[in-house]
């Protein structure tokens, strides 16, 4: 989004109080993600006093990525039962706690499944505290400024995330990326947690929703869980059933889940490879690749679109993952420093070109019905594929990472993608938001706002 666009959108609907408040509860929280996010990173793969290794790797992954898979579809029938009020005072505070428990478990230099345990907790409650903002926005915002809300809300937050990430990683250096500094700076996030409770507080507590109809309750708690998972599997039924969708989300699994083992990789030769002699130094390079990587990931929204236009989606699927394949085997395969620089650009604008197709297939080629239950679906399969890609390698990887056979059976991976999606997709027809199944869905299989 441009700048100028971005900051009229922020000050049209800061006009509204209620909104201003909701808005500084999220900045504030989503300050607290990042730093947590940052903090747990270095601890586990850039402390001065260890070297990470394989397993902790892809236990790190299950962590960051299986609570949003397992959680998050079924997130949505508590926050559309309990005051969303209530959810985000409760749910900062509560995660608070868990960040004070995780700094505990980091201080005595835990790296095992203490940790793991304690961050998973903490990030399974924030699942429900950022769906209980995307829920609550329609009450603090009028109907013709919400497209501008959900625009602003998320961009702006993912903005003071990555600033809460740096204040990390600064805090962490300032203490000599020790025990007791991963500590402290964990103990800021949950500081973040508390204020973001109080300003929720000031709220209220009818003010969020849920609102029913006169007369009208909730349905019961455990057949309602139930609808979510039977909708699920439809989701995968129509799916097997449509060769389009079918392919795009095959697609996105495997290039989640290559995707999974070059991060692995990555951070393993950067710290034990690259800059073995000092974790800080280490540190600092990661931060810069991760910098050129994000530029990599924002030039997929200005390359994709004019290729559509020359292209077709699947035409650019393919294309895309098989370009993933030639950079792994070019860049990937040279160790090089400065050539990951260029692998980190290429491999994430890759990646989200992928995710951009993808998407707009699911999106074109599902009917209507069946829409919501096939991106929750997706959700739950771009997580988990990541993390499978990260668990598999940890059995195959060595301890510095560098493997050249493991990088070119990921390159080969990345074409025989490309390859099969185009084998397969250019026989489906296409289908049209209307088409078949669309048969009205359940109430829960409408799309979350989440």
């Amino acid at each position: 989004m441009p700048r100028a666009s971005l900051l009229a959108d922020l000050r049209s609907v800061l006009a509204e109080r209620d909104f201003r408040r909701l808005f500084s509860v999220r900045l504030i929280s989503q300050a607290g993600d990042g730093i947590v996010t940052a903090g747990v990173g270095t601890y586990v793969f850039f402390n001065a006093s260890s070297f990470p290794t394989p397993s902790a790797a892809a236990g790190a992954f299950t962590v960051l990525y299986l609570p949003y898979s397992v959680i998050g579809p079924f997130a949505g029938v508590l926050i559309d039962r309990w005051s969303r009020r209530q959810i985000l005072v409760f749910a900062a505070l509560l995660r608070s706690a868990f960040v004070v428990l995780t700094a505990a478990v980091m201080a005595a230099g835990e790296r095992g499944a203490p940790l793991y345990v304690a961050v998973l907790l903490v990030l399974g409650v924030n699942r429900f505290f950022l769906a209980s903002l995307s829920a609550a926005l329609p009450h603090v915002v009028a109907e013709d400024k919400l497209v501008m809300a959900n625009s602003v809300s998320p961009t702006v937050g993912g903005i003071v995330g990555a600033v809460g990430g740096i204040v990390a990683l600064g805090l962490n250096a300032a203490t000599g990326d020790t025990e007791r500094g991963a500590a402290i700076t964990l103990l800021v996030a949950g500081c973040c947690y508390v204020a973001a409770s109080a300003l929720a507080a000031t709220m209220r507590r009818d003010l969020l929703g849920p609102q029913f109809e006169p007369g009208a309750e909730p349905g019961r708690l455990l057949g309602e869980v139930g609808t979510v998972a039977t909708d699920l599997a439809a989701a995968a039924r129509y799916a097997v059933r449509h060769r389009g969708p079918a392919s795009a989300l095959a697609a996105t699994g495997a290039g989640k889940f290559l995707f999974g083992i070059l991060t692995v990789v990555s951070i393993l030769l950067y710290r034990n490879y690259f800059y073995p002699s000092s974790a800080p130094v280490a540190e600092g390079h990661v931060v810069v690749l991760a910098a050129v990587s994000a530029v990599g990931y924002g030039c997929a929204a200005l390359v994709v679109p004019p290729a559509t236009r020359w292209l077709s989606k699947r035409a650019v699927i393919a294309l895309l993952l098989a370009a993933a394949g030639v950079v792994t085997a070019v860049l990937g395969e040279s160790f090089d420093e400065i050539a990951y620089l260029a692998f980190g650009f290429f491999l994430y604008l890759t990646a989200q070109g992928v995710a951009i197709c993808a998407t707009t297939v699911l999106q074109e080629e599902t009917g209507d019905a069946f829409r919501g239950r096939l991106f929750a679906f997706y959700d739950v399969m771009f997580n988990v594929s990541l993390a499978a890609g990260a668990i598999t390698c940890a059995a195959f990887v060595p301890r510095d990472g560098k493997s050249p056979v493991i990088l070119g059976v990921v390159a080969a991976g990345y074409v025989a993608a490309a390859a099969g999606y185009w084998l397969f997709s250019r026989q489906s027809p296409p289908v049209s938001a209307g088409g078949p199944g669309t048969s009205r869905p359940s109430p829960a299989a409408q799309p979350s706002s989440s």
